[in-house]
């Protein structure tokens, strides 16, 4: 009866050594699993990085084309609209016709404001090299460095985009 019980522990730790190499096993493959899984993980994040980097440089690159076709187009506009205002600031005797060019001119202006083309400040500013163009200098002692005091040509810009420079004069 020993041998039999001999036997059969033996056969009963073989048993529960194959077990236990079989869970060992089993572990191994899990943590490869695990492994694997988080390497896909940290991919499809950085695919995902990628895709909102790609939208939104793609947005971006959009808004920039269209705002230089606009640039564009409104640069061919601009010595109209500067003739318009001249129109307007002549002396005539027609109230009616100044009436009608002033009403052009506002459509234009409004059309200009309905695709994000504003004028550029002058007058009172500090003169800045990115949005004017300094035609003349006079010395005056009431007015800051660098100040604006008289502007002879509007300037235009979209978003952060110069259309015209401002052609002004700047004191001291």
């Amino acid at each position: 009866m020993e041998k039999e019980e001999k036997k059969v522990e033996s056969i009963e730790k073989e048993e529960n050594n194959k077990k236990a190499d079989e869970m060992i096993e089993l572990k191994k493959q899990i943590e490869s699993q695990k492994v694997q899984i988080e390497e896909s993980e940290d991919r499809l994040k950085r695919v995902a990085a990628e895709f909102d980097n790609y939208k939104k440089r793609s947005a971006k690159e959009r808004d920039g084309l269209y705002n230089s076709l606009i640039a564009d187009i409104v640069s061919n506009f601009l010595p109209i609209i500067d003739n318009l205002e001249k129109a307007v600031e002549a002396e005539t005797k027609d109230e009616e016709y100044k009436k009608g060019i002033e009403l052009v001119l506002k459509q234009f202006k409004d059309v200009l404001a309905s695709k994000g083309v504003t004028e550029i400040e002058t007058v009172g500013q500090t003169f800045d090299p990115e949005l004017h163009e300094a035609v003349s200098s006079i010395p005056d002692a009431t007015k800051g460095e660098k100040e604006i005091v008289q502007e002879y040509r509007k300037g235009y810009k979209i978003g952060d985009r110069v259309i015209r420079h401002s052609m002004v004069v700047v004191a001291n």
